[in-house]
């Protein structure tokens, strides 16, 4: 199936385009089925409690939920060469909402295990959301876009465990006991997927030149393989199997992760159910840009190496994360456990990342079945490893150490994805052919007069940002292990309110914090920090400590307003060289001259 018109760049503040208005709706909607999908995760002491659920038995639930998504991934991949991403969404969206609000309905462990193997369905999403950026953008950007689509819809895997138990404290304090409040949880969320449903077939289109069956119809799409002949095109491919197994070492983890963090902090670290939430969905939230970061790698080592540049980013970020895993299993102490957790978070996402940086370019004929593929790939991963946490033999760290060794021993399998000269000679064509255009459209643009990343340029400013980003990271972890000093800091009388800013604090200093120290989304992370340390520079000057002097003993206010000041600057000005926005910005064919 040949594409024209293929975006070569991402704007992210335009919905002018139907590639633009495909990407923001593609990953939205994933967005939203991940937090459905895990909704029940973060809630499920309150249901352990009330069904009378064991280990084992919340160990099927876990392997019940990512279990049929395996055959459905299979399915709607197929589904998608046959009538493409558009329809494909909508069915699935609004069908799959049904079993998440249903299983309000369940007064048992069979009827709970039953909805949550339909629930599981709704985790398609992803080849959908893999297979429509795909078509929509150029070799020279697929790899960050495909990256960043799915890596944003996994943070409704981070998002979900901070947000359901704000959700169910919402219903308890309308009145409502624990075990209506997760019920009408559920059903919000099921609501919101069938709307997004709505839209998706409303603002989309198929391809970036219109819908498959008009197209189809005119002559201007031929279709090369449908039906069965696609999956089997794709499934006799060796290396889409290999793909499978890598997959299933780095997305079948972070689905594992979803489901037990949240209870293995409260069962190994004594954390309470809102806490609990916090710190699991930390995990998650690193999706806001590790897996754009894995895709924007690969699109980087495609440069100089093509696809086994590719291939090659994809084992080094999986072989890293083998490692982590190892090392965050055997932490004991909850100020140790959160940063080897989310340095492992990164590497999982980037792992991500890489691998469908490889898909695209597996077989063009067969795009829906190939992602489907490997994409089911991920979920048998979660199921393998849901066998490891239902045994009562094993303790949680024990099973974390054994995914870890296996994790990195599945990083080899990257090397079995191999591409012929042909392929190569194609590839490279098409990549210069998408990078001939976007020189094209930036040929009115004036070169970009700043310094050429390097740490032999690093200048203060980047060194005050980087230092900034640690110094804010390091304040979150604090946050967390100190929540009721944070909330006590708010002051009471907020109610609800208060435990919604306390985790935006959190989230705001431990996500901004990071995207400061890359200098990734710069200008976004600072403005958030600099609300967040507005509000503290106001507490400071309100608080019963203040003597009324700026400049006196109230050490608070003038260490709180310099970080807010330095803040609004990074806002204003931004990244500066040694940044992967300034990455993002170079044409990296035409390199701009340096200004000393």
């Amino acid at each position: 199936m040949e594409v024209r018109n293929k975006a070569t760049s991402i704007n992210l503040f335009s919905l002018k385009t139907p590639q633009m208005r495909a990407f923001h709706m593609t990953w939205f909607a994933f967005f939203l089925c991940f937090f459905a999908w895990f909704g029940i995760a973060p809630l499920m002491a309150v249901v352990r409690e009330e069904l009378s659920l064991t280990k084992e038995q919340i160990g099927n639930t876990i392997i019940a939920s990512v279990a049929i998504t395996i055959v459905a991934r299979l399915i709607i991949g197929w589904l998608c060469d046959r009538i493409g991403p558009r329809l494909s969404y909508t069915f699935l969206l609004v069908f799959g909402s049904i079993p998440v609000m249903a299983i309000g309905l369940a007064q048992s462990y069979e009827t709970f295990l039953l909805f949550r193997l339909g629930i599981g369905v709704i985790g398609a999403s992803f080849v959908i959301t893999q297979y429509h950026t795909s078509v929509m953008f150029a070799p020279n950007c697929v790899g960050t876009a495909n990256a960043t689509s799915a890596g944003w819809g996994n943070l409704g895997g981070g998002v979900t465990q901070m947000v359901m138990p704000l959700v169910f404290a919402f219903f308890v304090w309308l009145g409502y006991g624990d075990p209506v409040a997760w019920r009408l949880s559920m059903v919000a969320a099921g609501g919101v997927c069938f709307l997004t449903g709505i839209a998706y077939f409303l603002f989309t289109t198929d391809l970036p030149d219109g819908n498959f069956k008009e197209l189809r119809e005119s002559g201007e799409l031929v279709r090369t393989e449908t039906g069965k002949g696609s999956f089997w095109l794709a499934a006799s491919d060796y290396r889409v199997w290999a793909l499978f197994f890598v997959y299933a070492a780095c997305f079948g983890i972070e689905l594992t992760i979803n489901n037990i963090a949240a209870i293995y902090y409260m069962d190994y670290f004594d954390l309470g159910l809102k806490t609990a939430g916090l710190v699991a969905g930390l995990f998650g939230l690193m999706n806001i840009f590790a897996r754009t970061l894995g895709g924007f790698v690969s699109d980087r080592f495609v440069r100089t190496g093509g696809l086994k540049g590719r291939v090659r980013w994809l084992f080094i970020a999986l072989f890293i994360e083998g490692i982590a895993l190892l090392l965050f299993s055997q932490m004991r102490v909850l100020a140790l456990a959160i940063p080897a957790m989310v340095v492992f978070s990164l590497f999982v996402q980037m792992s991500e990342g890489a691998t469908y940086s490889v898909v695209p370019f597996i077989n063009k004929k067969a795009l829906g079945s190939v992602a489907g593929i490997v994409g089911a790939g991920g979920n048998m991963g979660a199921v393998c490893a849901g066998f490891l946490f239902r045994s009562e033999d094993l303790t949680y760290p024990q099973a974390l150490m054994i995914l870890g060794g296996l994790v990195s021993a599945c990083a080899f399998c990257a090397f079995a994805v191999r591409f012929s000269t042909e392929d190569e000679k194609a590839a490279a064509a098409e990549f210069d052919k998408a990078v001939a255009k976007r020189r094209e459209e930036l040929k009115e643009r004036k070169p970009l007069q700043e310094l050429i990343p390097g740490l032999r340029h690093l200048r203060p400013m980047d060194a005050l940002r980087i230092y900034l980003g640690i110094a804010l990271m390091i304040k979150g972890i604090y946050f967390i292990l100190n929540m009721a000093e944070l909330e006590a800091t708010l002051g009471p009388g907020l109610g609800q309110a208060q435990n919604m800013i306390a985790w935006s604090v959190v989230f705001a200093h431990l996500v901004g914090g990071a995207s400061l120290l890359l200098g990734f989304v710069t200008r976004v992370a600072a403005a958030a920090n600099a609300l967040i340390l507005l509000g503290a520079v106001v507490i400071s000057l309100t608080g019963s400590t203040f003597d009324g002097s700026l400049l006196g003993e109230n050490v608070d206010f003038q260490f709180t307003a310099f970080v807010f000041f330095t803040l609004v600057l990074f806002t204003w000005r931004g990244a500066g060289p040694l940044s992967l926005d300034h990455l993002a910005r170079i044409d990296a064919e035409k390199e701009p001259e340096v200004v000393l």
